[in-house]
């Protein structure tokens, strides 16, 4: 018999949170297959940074998932966002992940669900950080040197401390 200073405790039913697992892993899927459409919505929001962070003209091509940047200017560029470079791949294993958690424990879903939330944030910030590192290297350095230091070294590492960062922070949250 429990004491009767307790309130009982509601677990979620095993079906919702299974079902709560399966939506997660569909939306993986939906993920890889609307790639195209992930990558689109990137670079939108990398042209809405742009044109708030600088002077120069940008231009968003969306069926293209490119943006270009310093238009009317001596050094405009346009950058594409591949299949290689969207943060849809970082994005990806934590769904997983917290589809895992939840169909195994499903009384953590709400603290999966409030970290994966959160560590999604920090990696389309992150990714969108990793863009305008590279335009302003651009700008600063030129095409050749910018786009190598922007693309190769500093877009490498912020993505992989940034992407790190969140895995670490997505696991404290859902496992505290």
């Amino acid at each position: 018999m429990a004491p009767a200073n307790t309130l009982p405790v509601s677990r979620p039913s095993t079906t919702a949170t299974r079902a709560l697992a399966a939506v997660l892993v569909a939306a993986a899927v939906a993920l890889v297959i609307g790639n195209r459409l992930y990558r689109t919505a990137e670079m939108t929001l990398a042209s809405g940074i742009l044109r708030l962070a600088t002077g120069s003209g940008v231009y968003l091509v969306p069926e293209r998932q490119a943006v270009y940047f310093g238009l009317g200017s001596a050094h405009a560029f346009g950058l594409r966002m591949s299949p290689e470079c969207t943060s849809a791949f970082l994005v990806l294993p934590l769904l997983l992940i917290a589809a895992v958690l939840i169909g195994l424990r499903g009384r953590v879903a709400g603290r999966v669900l409030g970290a994966l939330a959160v560590a999604v944030a920090v990696v389309v910030a992150v990714n969108q950080l990793r863009v305008l590192t590279l335009v302003g290297l651009i700008s600063w350095l030129g095409t050749d040197q910018g786009y190598y230091w922007g693309h190769t070294f500093f877009g490498s590492m912020i993505s992989v401390v940034g992407g790190a960062g969140a895995l670490v922070l997505f696991v404290w949250q859902a496992t505290r």
